[in-house]
């Protein structure tokens, strides 16, 4: 998945050469790890918002901004989160 995750990061940035790769596959690999913590997922799989999630903090720590990531997203994360943990029981009662 990191490698998908990566190309998706590197078209999204615009970002045409591989002499970051490396590096990118650490900052992918640690936003997968926080976002999959912050939001209780064992997977990111088929969750198009938790990968979406996982680019944003990627983008914030890609551009020495990551302390900012948490309060700017902090509604995404929470729904994200609420919707792991209940099941998707947050999306059933929206109004």
């Amino acid at each position: 998945m990191e490698q998908e995750l990566l190309i998706e990061f590197k078209n999204r940035m615009h970002i045409s050469h591989s002499a970051e790769d490396a590096n990118l596959l650490m900052i992918i690999k640690a936003s997968v790890d926080d976002i999959k913590h912050k939001c209780s997922l064992a997977t990111l799989e088929d969750n198009n918002r938790a990968i979406e999630l996982v680019l944003e903090r990627s983008r914030y720590v890609y551009n020495d901004s990551v302390e900012f990531f948490d309060e700017n997203f902090r509604s995404q994360l929470t729904s994200v989160g609420l919707e792991s943990v209940l099941g998707g029981f947050a999306d059933e009662t929206k109004v």
